[in-house]
């Protein structure tokens, strides 16, 4: 009987971002535009970058795959968030949490991948500008993105392997919006001290070492931007790392926030807001910090726009 009692529990009921019924419908309006224009904006940009000759470049082949990763990060999440909003269905089987897990940890893994190989990009091409187009080669920048997936699937199906073994006999309440690992694992009636030291140890591993890495790159580019004596050269160099680092600073700051906070009610609640920053705002902003402060794809939306009248 204590073994059916633990196959029982196959479905799991999300607690969303409120209980309050009139901020329902103002949130489902808000969320809903965000994620029409992330969707829109992000593969908008994609079809930019490769219909346009000129932006066939390394760091444009990046930004075309990190707006591919926000596109695929935020449809992972929001799609079921609206749909808890609007119809109030809450519940989520057992099998649509483990693909909601596996999605959220190959995207957000992806996204650091990326977001490390265009600062290493951006290294080379301010620090080492005479070598860049020797070292940056198409070849090299198709090899960082398929390592960059790779990375990303093998982070999540790792993850997977050891939430399949898991069996779930206590409650079925998650409380966030979305399945996230470890308000899971908080559920479950086996052992799950492997799965807690995985989350910390991989994805901490994956996110601190990607960080490092672009801060790295950052520092070096500081370095020889502060050797330079053109202002000229000064400002394109910020010019050029400006959208990106502002990029990489909003998309770090809330995910690693994630990991350090001790296991409390509060800081589930504040998880939460940390997770609806980067599942749902983040992809959406990308997209508008790497059109409004990069002078090519601006050129490039002019000369469609012209061509197009």
């Amino acid at each position: 009987m204590e073994v059916e009692n633990v196959t029982l529990l196959t479905e799991f009921v999300l607690e969303g971002l409120t209980h309050q019924p009139q901020w329902k419908v103002p949130l489902f309006l808000a969320f809903l535009a965000i994620y029409l224009i992330t969707i829109v904006g992000n593969f908008s940009l994609i079809s930019l970058i490769w219909s346009d000759p000129h932006l066939h470049i390394p760091m444009y082949l990046f930004l075309s795959n990190l707006a591919l990763v926000d596109s695929w990060l935020s449809s992972t999440v929001t799609p079921k968030l609206l749909i808890t909003l609007s119809f109030e269905v809450t519940k989520i089987s057992l099998p649509g949490c483990l693909v909601q897990i596996f999605s959220f940890a190959f995207s957000a893994s992806v996204e650091c991948f990326l977001l490390t190989s265009m600062a290493y990009d951006r290294y080379v091409a301010i620090c080492k500008p005479l070598l860049y187009p020797m070292i940056m080669t198409n070849r090299l920048c198709f090899q960082l993105v398929i390592l960059s997936f790779v990375g990303g699937f093998l982070h999540a199906f790792i993850h997977e392997v050891f939430l399949v073994r898991l069996t779930f006999c206590n409650s079925n309440v998650i409380h966030h919006f979305y399945c996230d690992v470890i308000p899971f694992l908080k559920l479950s009636c086996s052992d799950t001290s492997i799965s807690f030291l995985l989350v910390f140890a991989l994805a901490g591993t994956v996110q601190v070492s990607t960080m490092v890495t672009a801060i790295v790159s950052y520092m070096c580019i500081l370095f020889t931007i502060l050797q330079s004596k053109s202002f000229k050269g000064i400002k394109k160099a910020f010019s050029t790392c400006g959208a990106h680092l502002l990029s990489v600073s909003l998309y770090y700051g809330p995910l690693l926030f994630m990991y350090v906070r001790p296991a409390s009610r509060q800081a589930d609640d504040e998880n939460m807001i940390d997770s609806l920053f980067y599942t749902v705002i983040i992809p959406v902003l990308n997209p508008i910090i790497y059109s409004l402060r990069n002078k090519q794809v601006i050129h490039s939306i002019r000369r469609k726009f012209k061509k197009n009248v």
